[in-house]
């Protein structure tokens, strides 16, 4: 052990006649590990939400969506899916239709986005399986588009829309779209019946009651769209953080006529305001540990005060300026790092609980999440673990500078 860390280590574990000290040391030390401790935890409940609501949303949304520029059906579609679905990055690519509906049952009613999907696509590629409550995508599968009584297409219904609408599995819902048909007393709505054969919980509630599922052949019968047609190509990649890449390169293989939009541009306002909140919460909790490291400031200027002695016999055996200055420093240093630690393992585990056992309830109406999501990353803890350290070091320039520059003949004259 080098000599000012021993002599540093020996000031600290040393038996005083004066309380003092030791007493604002354990309140610096506390001090540091209750910011530290905070910060972790506020910037895992930051991420956590972050993680939370992108999971949430990629369940809801597709990474890229081609479309034609006028917004009209996109046919020639397995030659697209084809050129689309061989590109380097690209996970899966899908046809999917949605328009907004009208649900009806009983006496109760709720508007709604009817999506059609080809079900043997989404058991490969997509989510929705895994997010089932009850019903399988088979059943929709093996449901046709027909519309008469005796054979009802099958729909799957976000478990708030179906609770909104008081429907199980077997039951009968109508659906009303404004794609209806012209006739002799001019454009009449299209209407279809619907079987309930699926009820799914993504855990986004405003998605959970304004979704529901067909298979994509009957959203062409019901939307009045040619057979074989779909109004957007859904497009899945490996990398979610290269999509904006990845669009352009799929504009150039589609073909003239086409645009394309992803989850990044839909959702920017969202995770810029995220990122920022998270920004701000580690400036706040800084400041948090910065009180805390004054502690340290004023338990080496006591520390000095109390070893003006100890300091003159040490430069009078031959200890530089920069050995004094050293032994305070390592001293403010194991006070900022013992509370680091402490602070660093508490703020994991306290985050780990929170998130484990689901402690903080939201509602879901306004948070769009039932539960207070918290996630610890590595890189977050060292950050802080670092900040805090630094501050403790900071903390420790002007005492150490103090006791650096003490006259040993002052020192001593009294001795």
């Amino acid at each position: 052990m080098r000599l000012e860390l021993f002599i540093a280590w020996r000031y600290l574990t040393s038996r005083r006649k004066q309380t003092l000290v030791p007493v604002i040391s354990l309140i610096a030390i506390l001090g540091i590990a209750a910011g530290v401790m905070a910060m972790i935890i506020a910037l895992a409940l930051s991420t956590g939400f972050r993680e939370e609501i992108q999971t949430r949303i990629l369940f809801a949304t597709s990474h890229i969506n081609l479309m034609r520029l006028d917004s009209g059906p996109i046919g020639g579609l397995d030659p697209l899916l084809q050129k689309i679905g061989t590109f380097p990055g690209v996970k899966s690519a899908a046809p999917v239709i949605y328009d907004q509906v009208f649900l009806s049952s009983g006496n109760r009613s709720h508007g709604a986005v009817l999506k059609g999907i080809e079900p043997e696509r989404e058991k490969r590629f997509g989510e929705l399986r895994q997010q089932l409550l009850q019903g399988t995508l088979e059943e929709l599968e093996r449901s046709g588009p027909s519309g008469k009584e005796a054979v009802l297409a099958g729909i799957i219904l976000g478990k708030e829309l179906a609770d909104s609408l008081s429907l199980h599995l077997g039951d009968t819902v109508r659906a009303y779209s404004a794609r209806g048909r012209l006739s002799p007393m001019g454009m009449v709505p299209g209407i279809r019946n619907y079987r309930v054969v699926g009820i799914f919980a993504s855990g986004l509630w405003d998605y959970d009651l304004n979704w529901a599922y067909v298979s994509l052949s009957s959203a062409q019968s019901f939307f009045n769209m040619p057979a074989g047609s779909a109004g957007v190509v859904e497009v899945r990649v490996t990398d979610i953080y290269d999509v904006e890449a990845i669009s352009q390169k799929l504009l150039a293989r589609a073909g003239p006529g086409f645009t394309a939009t992803h989850w990044i541009d839909l959702n920017r306002p969202l995770f810029s305001a995220m990122k920022l909140e998270k920004l701000a919460m580690f400036v706040t909790v800084c400041l948090i540990v910065m009180v805390a490291a004054l502690n340290i400031v004023t338990t080496l200027v006591m520390m000095v005060m109390e070893k003006n002695r100890d300091i003159g016999i040490l430069n009078a055996m031959g200890a530089t300026e920069r050995n004094i200055l050293r032994v305070f420093m390592l001293q403010g240093l194991v006070l900022g790092t013992i509370g680091t630690l402490a602070g660093s393992v508490l703020g994991v585990a306290v985050s780990w609980l929170l998130d484990r056992y689901r402690l903080i309830r939201l509602e879901p109406e306004v948070y769009a999440i039932p539960y207070v999501p918290f996630q610890v990353q590595g890189a977050d803890v060292l950050l802080v673990a670092f900040s805090a350290i630094l501050i403790s070091f900071l903390a420790t320039l002007y005492p150490a500078r103090t006791a650096a520059r003490l006259n040993p003949v002052e020192a001593l004259r009294y001795e």
